[in-house]
């Protein structure tokens, strides 16, 4: 009897947030047949009700932009929350990253084991780039703090770029390979099967414009070169 009475208290309850979930899904669904017809070329991976009322986030592909459910208003832009200071679009674009950083595979990238791994940061990088080559110089640091660095290779300064990257891929030792080429040295040019045109498409696709860039565990992006000193107090704010 106690139950009943206790269910008979929550059904209105449940019954209205049931409701409210049937509409926010009709919504979706209504933005979505409208997108559909509007913009046919365009691949639409996900809808979802933003923090606003009306107001709908729409990710495709790494474009991520808010709309009205009947699809008439877009806003392209970053949505914050200037009392709680969160950036929703950020948040929306740090786990994309990491989807699309983990689809690419660790089979597919070159990697920097510590003993024992606390931590792990992706690290957008070009064999040229001066700052990759300072950010690397402290490869030692990232090992001692126990932090695995994942290395995606971004080459951007040509065709002499591209051969020395492959060259590194194809080595009988890649960590080795890629210490040498840092540090200035030169290496034995080959070429076999490499995932780097793969690796340079997702760090596009993630909105890389220079290297480095650091992806940390929760997706978050830090563009430019950061000294390992700030850069584990930013691990430990995660």
């Amino acid at each position: 009897m106690i139950i009943m009475k206790i269910f008979k208290l929550l059904s209105p309850l449940l019954l209205i947030a049931f409701s409210t979930s049937l509409y926010a899904d009709s919504d979706v669904q209504q933005l979505k047949n409208i997108l559909a017809k509007r913009l046919p070329n365009v691949e639409v991976d996900k809808i979802s009700k933003s923090p606003l009322d009306g107001l709908y986030e729409v990710i495709a592909g790494s474009q991520i932009v808010y709309m009205t459910k009947d699809g008439r208003y877009m806003i392209d832009g970053d949505f914050v929350d200037l009392v709680s200071k969160r950036n929703h679009t950020e948040e929306a674009k740090s786990g994309m990253r990491l989807v699309q950083i983990n689809a690419l595979g660790e089979e597919n990238m070159l990697i920097y084991k510590p003993e024992t791994v606390k931590h792990t940061v992706t690290i957008v990088t070009d064999i040229n780039c001066p700052y990759c080559r300072r950010l690397h110089d402290e490869m030692s640091q990232y090992l001692k703090f126990g932090v695995q660095v994942r290395y995606i290779f971004m080459p951007l300064k040509g065709q002499d770029d591209v051969e020395k990257t492959v060259s590194v891929w194809c080595s009988e030792d890649r960590n080795l390979s890629l210490d040498i080429v840092k540090g200035g040295g030169s290496i034995e040019s080959k070429t076999c099967d490499n995932p780097i045109k793969q690796q340079l498409d997702l760090a596009r696709k993630i909105g890389v414009r220079g290297t480095p860039a650091i992806i940390l565990e929760d997706g978050t992006m830090l563009p430019g070169y950061v000294p390992i000193g700030k850069l584990i107090g930013e691990i430990r704010k995660i």
